[in-house]
């Protein structure tokens, strides 16, 4: 039996896939009743989609054929081959794919929760989303602060996007000039790889925004955020992003490795000490942006080679360290920002020249990925 932990993008991906190659015994673990296309959350906070396009019954998502059990896993012993469940029962496996996600440390930065009651927000929660655009629409005035924490979090750039989409939303209002923007990254620049940060430097110069690189935000207090140099920005509105990490469980486990993470082999996906097991997703050790796109090419790599050890072969599909960041930098632009492990553009889409701001691939971020989420990605397609 194949047991996959974990019923987000990766673990409903890999279902489809294994049940298109024909497989009958898997084994489905995810106690969530709702399934969430979490990168429409930025556009949500943006003011340009609504909240319940991001959101479908869990039940519509997994596979024909596919047991669903409605349990959260809490432990897992690769010596026994045993998942241990939050009613305190086990589930036995031949091949585990560990895709639990990735886990939001919201109380790591002192007046961070509290702070989301007042003038602050986060589109990191379907919850908060909404409250974003509330808060941008309020905002006439004073300082705006967006931030992002240090370490791996899921969609890097959208702490970033927000920004963007909150300074065109201004500057349409004719209030830009009225509002000091910040943009706090932990990052010694906008973005890992020079060829989008250079686009993004004149992005940040066209609105204003005032940047504070190799930075990060320490403590919420009293309006303001307090940085890790000592500085305190008071803020009229702020969206602020909690640190990241692996589940509890995992990071205590004998799966994880010295960072917290699934330790697995970058390239096939597979446990570098238990070869039964593959890790994909937020929750692996891979050094890749934690995204969704990621996801789409990782997927068929698990596959593959879990395949290919229930044959009792060695694996041979290897995964190249792709991601993608669709950034969207204005209100109807957006910059694709398609790389591996090698941190160069890798450029998906033939012909158009993706390496600058275009209309047509806010288009894609907007309409097509979503449609391509839902229906090729979700069902194995993808």
């Amino acid at each position: 039996m194949v047991v996959i932990v974990g019923g987000g993008t990766a673990g409903i991906t890999v279902a489809a896939r294994l049940r298109r190659a024909g497989l009958r015994d898997i084994t489905l673990i995810d106690p969530a009743d709702t399934h969430h296309y979490q990168p429409l959350w930025t556009l949500v906070g943006g003011g340009r989609a609504p909240l319940r396009e991001s959101a479908r019954p869990q039940a519509s998502v997994v596979p024909k054929g596919v047991t669903w059990v409605r349990r959260a896993a809490v432990g897992i012993d690769p010596d026994a081959r045993r998942v241990r469940l939050d009613d305190g029962t086990d589930l036995g496996y031949d091949q585990l794919v560990v895709c639990p996600g990735i886990q939001l440390d919201w109380d790591e930065v002192p007046g961070l929760t509290d702070s989301l009651t007042g003038s602050a927000s986060s589109n990191y929660s379907a919850e908060l989303a909404p409250r974003t655009w509330d808060l941008i629409r309020r905002t006439r005035r004073g300082s705006a602060v967006f931030a992002m924490p240090s370490g791996p979090i899921k969609c890097a750039g959208a702490p970033q996007k927000i920004a963007y989409l909150a300074a065109d939303y201004w500057r349409e209002q004719g209030v830009l000039r009225d509002i000091d923007i910040h943009l706090v990254l932990p990052t010694p620049a906008l973005f890992g790889v020079p060829e989008f940060a250079e686009v993004l430097a004149g992005v940040v110069r066209r609105y204003g925004i005032t940047t504070h690189l190799s930075t990060e935000v320490t403590e919420v207090r009293d309006g303001s955020v307090v940085l890790s140099d000592g500085t305190a920005l008071p803020y009229a509105m702020a969206h602020l992003v909690p640190p990241q990490s692996a589940p509890d469980w995992i990071k205590s486990g004998p799966l994880a490795g010295a960072n917290g993470y699934v330790e697995v082999d970058k390239h096939t996906l597979r446990h570098v000490r238990y070869p039964e097991v593959f890790a994909l997703g937020d929750a692996g050790s891979t050094p890749n942006s934690k995204t969704g796109a990621a996801i789409r090419k990782q997927a068929p790599v698990v596959v593959a080679n879990l395949l290919a050890v229930r044959r009792g072969q060695e694996p041979t599909a290897s995964y190249g360290g792709y991601a993608s960041c669709p950034l969207t930098t204005a209100r109807r632009r957006m910059l694709l920002a398609e790389f591996d492990y090698t941190m160069r553009p890798t450029p998906s889409i033939p012909v158009i020249n993706t390496v600058r701001e275009r209309t047509d691939m806010w288009y894609l971020k907007r309409y097509g990925l979503p449609f391509l989420y839902w229906n090729l990605m979700l069902r194995g397609r993808a």
